[in-house]
């Protein structure tokens, strides 16, 4: 097999990759998305949230077609009612132990290597035990780097 060599962009031109030059380029941006708060309450950091018929977001649950397709997580601290906020919809969202406990429900924040999924049972927030209930969705939003630190890697809902 040939050795390849890869194109690249210089002044205006595409050309090959000379010898001894190397590749630098970072792959770490976050999408984030500015988005209206449709819920009749505030909304916290690591929420899951979901678009509605509105345009808005609102918190995401996994027991229902209508509430299960998640944007993102919230990135602001809190998005209090009819405001505008920040969703972000991949890479590294980071949150104090305490915000995290918020919306996962445990203690002591995130757990490193642990699968989280949308809950079933109560809207905006995310567990580690995936959904078993015929009629619910398996929604993985994410996995825990560190106690403060969810990768975010939302996939598509499956309905048992």
């Amino acid at each position: 097999m040939a050795l390849k060599k890869p194109l690249v962009i210089t002044n205006g031109q595409v050309q090959q990759i000379q010898a001894g030059d190397t590749l630098d380029a970072s792959c770490n941006k976050v999408d984030v998305i500015a988005c209206t708060n449709n819920n009749a309450g505030s909304i916290v950091i690591g929420s899951p949230v979901y678009p509605d018929a509105a345009g808005s977001v609102d918190l995401a649950k996994a027991d229902a077609a209508a509430t299960v397709e998640v944007l993102g997580l919230v990135k602001n601290v809190s998005i209090t009612a009819a405001a505008s906020g920040n969703i972000q919809t991949d890479g590294v969202l980071a949150a104090t132990t305490g915000q995290w406990d918020a919306v996962t429900g445990d203690v002591g924040g995130l757990t490193a290597g642990s699968v989280y999924y949308l809950d079933p049972d109560t809207a905006g927030m995310l567990t580690t035990t995936g959904p078993t209930t015929t009629g619910d969705f398996v929604v993985r939003v994410g996995i825990g780097l560190s106690t403060t630190e969810l990768e975010i890697s939302i996939m598509p809902p499956i309905k048992l």
